[in-house]
């Protein structure tokens, strides 16, 4: 049994009532039911913090590689109240939260746009400039209300995507981190541009984040800091490393993937950007058609046919030594959470089905959805022995709890295999567990779980998926 907290590496029984653990003993427990789990790991279940598979099909997915709480923090939803009804009144396998989307929140105040619509309408309308436009006059405190508005119906903290707005002041954004070190949450930030790839941008991302930790008090989450820093991973971690010694408090977070995926009319994404990322046109994967986009040309046109489209980017090469070394030294950067980036599902033909199990060749997806907790187990525990298993554990665990468990106190009792805790757990095989998702198969499931439970309720059995199950739980601030 492995318990990040105490870290606790031995054999246990562990005894669950209802949907808490009741009891840990090193000597044998009775219970009414017994599951005789020899020879395998029993862990916390995964936290991803930064998922945005909220549909039944990406929660599947995500079941089978272990996670048992997703979360969409970066992006969030406003209304937020819109989100958490779907999800509960459609059924979930996971537990489920939301950050407050800063992008949404603009795009109603700013750009005039109809709130609502989850990240599909986000994605739509993520390139459209009206929603980046300047906050003049009353605008900035209606945004801010708009968000404290949030945070009292339960948002999880702020999302904010200030890479995809490069224009907007930031002095915007410091007021948002005020707002949010006032509430005690974090916010959830895809950072701006680096200086290096765009010398003219207003502030430097990596430098606009840590500054604001340190001006405000606010806790500043870096999202997937691999896939924004890239080959500046090293200045970038510098920088988080200097603000917390000072005292702030900037949290990291990491997925195992050299390409990255999002709506294919994002700002950064227009043909004249592209040089900024080291990356052309055939850079670019569009995800229903499957096509490497041509040229300069055939991009501007997906981009006006489908903004909202989603695309996968070919940063770094996986297979390159030198360019598996970044992706190494964020993930293995010191307390750096363990976060997919789940996407949505694509249907390349045919008509979406939201119910259809197992998934048919049609529904494409980033190979992160379905297989980034376990391919870190397979590679960086398994493979080269870069983590310990505990110390992976508590990447994919505690550590994300306890981003969370000052502002949220359900995250107080996940992520720890301790009496009185959630019975969110995980039962693998540590010398199987292994992704197997790949970008041309990409919704392929992972393998090595044995049982998946979340709230004491098994979504995985015996390693398979059981589809009536739907014990995920709504988490609030």
């Amino acid at each position: 049994m492995l318990d990040p907290e105490t870290n606790h590496d031995a054999v246990a029984d562990v005894g669950v009532t209802g949907d808490l653990i009741t009891a840990v003993s090193t000597t044998p427990l009775d219970g009414r039911r017994t599951l005789d789990v020899h020879g395998l790991a029993v862990a916390p279940g995964w936290i991803d913090m930064h998922s945005h598979a909220q549909s039944l099909a990406g929660h599947r997915l995500q079941a089978l590689d272990g996670v048992t709480t997703a979360l969409e923090l970066e992006a969030g939803a406003t209304p937020v109240a819109e989100a958490y009804g779907e999800a509960t009144d459609e059924g979930r396998p996971l537990n489920f939260g939301f950050s407050a989307s800063w992008a949404q929140a603009r795009m109603a105040v700013i750009g005039g746009m109809p709130p609502g619509g989850g990240l599909t309408a986000t994605l739509r309308r993520v390139g459209d400039p009206r929603w980046q436009a300047p906050a003049r006059g009353r605008a900035l405190d209606e945004i801010l209300e708009l968000l404290g508005s949030e945070l009292a119906n339960g948002a999880l903290g702020i999302g904010v995507l200030m890479g995809y707005a490069p224009g907007v002041a930031h002095e915007e954004y410091a007021a948002v981190a005020a707002l949010a070190a006032s509430a005690g949450v974090p916010t959830y930030t895809h950072a701006r541009e680096l200086v290096e790839r765009v010398p003219d941008i207003l502030i430097d991302g990596a430098v606009e984040l840590t500054r604001v930790a340190a001006e405000t008090g606010a806790h500043m989450h870096y999202c997937h800091i691999n896939s924004t820093s890239i080959r500046q991973i090293d200045r970038v971690l510098g920088l988080v490393e200097g603000v917390r010694a000072e005292g702030a408090r900037v949290s990291t977070e990491a997925y195992p993937y050299g390409a990255g995926m999002t709506g294919i009319g994002a700002s950064f994404l227009a043909p004249e950007r592209l040089a900024n990322w080291g990356i052309t046109p055939r850079s670019i994967v569009y995800a229903r058609t499957g096509e490497r986009v041509a040229d300069a040309v055939r991009l501007a046109e997906l981009r006006a046919e489908d903004p909202g489209g989603l695309a996968i980017i070919h940063m770094l090469d996986d297979q390159v030594p030198a360019d598996h070394a970044f992706l190494d030294r964020a993930l293995l950067a010191d307390s750096t959470v363990i976060g997919s980036d789940a996407m949505p599902l694509t249907w390349t033909s045919g008509v979406a089905d939201p119910y259809a199990w197992p998934l048919p060749p049609a529904a494409v997806t980033h190979p992160r959805t379905a297989g980034t907790f376990s391919k870190v187990l397979r590679h960086y525990v398994r493979e080269t022995g870069a983590l310990s298993l505990l110390d992976a554990v508590s990447r994919a665990t505690l550590l994300p709890a306890r981003v969370l468990g000052d502002s949220v106190p359900a995250l107080r009792r996940k992520g720890r295999v301790q009496a009185g805790c959630d019975a969110d757990l995980v039962v693998f095989d540590p010398a199987t567990v292994s992704d197997q998702a790949t970008y041309e198969a990409s919704t392929r499931p992972s393998t090595g779980y044995r049982h998946v439970f979340v709230a004491g309720e098994a979504v995985v059995a015996d390693g398979e998926l059981v589809l009536s199950a739907l014990p995920g739980r709504a988490i609030r601030r």
